[in-house]
């Protein structure tokens, strides 16, 4: 048989023919005296096995494994790992699945999804929670109540650090108290108000008061006075805090740490 005849009876391209070749999967065979390769049985068998192989799923090295005579892996050890690597596939798509839902649901819950989304069920409702009040305000949402949803996003994001997603939480927990709300949007306007001035405007420390009294006492007590101290020291080691502080224009930052200092006075 010449190549085209092998590939078309078993079904795959001339290209894919030439392909195990170079892979040596497929043995090269005798070529006749015009130069054109000559194909036998024993040719379509192990071609045919092939298709076969890669149709289970399986990649061209491990089919190279399982063709070979010295073949570390047996046929049965090969396709259980590869049952196995599909299990896990699987089970990551109705997880993904799983987690499309939980977004599409919240949507439908909340009229559409935040900017700062996909978030946790509880995060989705506090951001609702944020837009209600900001649309029954006058005028445009203060613009730290919209820098506030991207650090509670981007906390309850970092990977492992459970600390931040309870503090999420609290967050939430907060919000959920009579007032809570309107009293933080009033802080957000107080801090909005800071963005142009200088380190001694007495606003500063009027926003921070306001801003510590945000915070319940459940709340201080949870989190611990170690926390909150550690929250004030970090800054000058950069890293996230660093950042943080580096979000806010320097009054802002200003009237944030004199509200932890507070918060810290409070713990102790």
């Amino acid at each position: 048989m010449r190549i085209g005849e092998l590939a078309g009876l078993i079904g795959v391209s001339t290209r894919a023919v030439r392909h195990y070749h170079h892979l040596g999967l497929l043995p090269e065979p005798e070529r006749r005296a015009n130069g054109y390769r000559e194909y036998g049985l024993r040719d379509a068998v192990v071609l045919a096995r092939v298709r076969r192989l890669t149709e289970l799923g399986l990649g061209l090295d491990e089919v190279r494994d399982v063709l070979a005579d010295d073949a570390g892996h047996e046929l049965h050890e090969v396709l259980a790992e590869l049952d196995a690597d599909l299990a896990r596939q699987e089970e990551a798509i109705r997880s993904r699945r799983a987690r499309l839902a939980a977004v599409r649901r919240q949507a439908e819950e909340h009229g559409g999804l935040p900017a700062e989304g996909p978030v946790s069920d509880e995060l989705a409702a506090l951001f609702a929670e944020m837009t209600r009040m900001s649309a029954g305000r006058p005028g445009p949402e203060p613009a730290m109540a919209a820098k506030e949803r991207e650090v509670l996003a981007l906390l309850e994001s970092m990977g492992g650090a459970e600390g931040s997603k309870r503090i999420v939480q609290l967050l939430g927990e907060m919000a959920t108290a009579p007032g809570a709300m309107e009293q933080m949007y009033e802080v957000y306007g107080l801090l909005d108000a800071l963005v142009e001035s200088a380190a001694d405007d007495p606003r500063v420390e009027q926003a921070a008061r306001a801003l510590a009294d945000c915070i319940p006492e459940e709340v201080i007590a949870e989190v611990g006075a170690e926390h909150w101290e550690r929250a004030i020291g970090a800054e000058a080691d950069g890293g996230f805090t660093a950042a943080y502080y580096a979000h806010f224009a320097p009054a802002q930052a200003l009237a944030v740490r004199r509200a932890i200092e507070l918060v810290v006075e409070r713990a102790r």
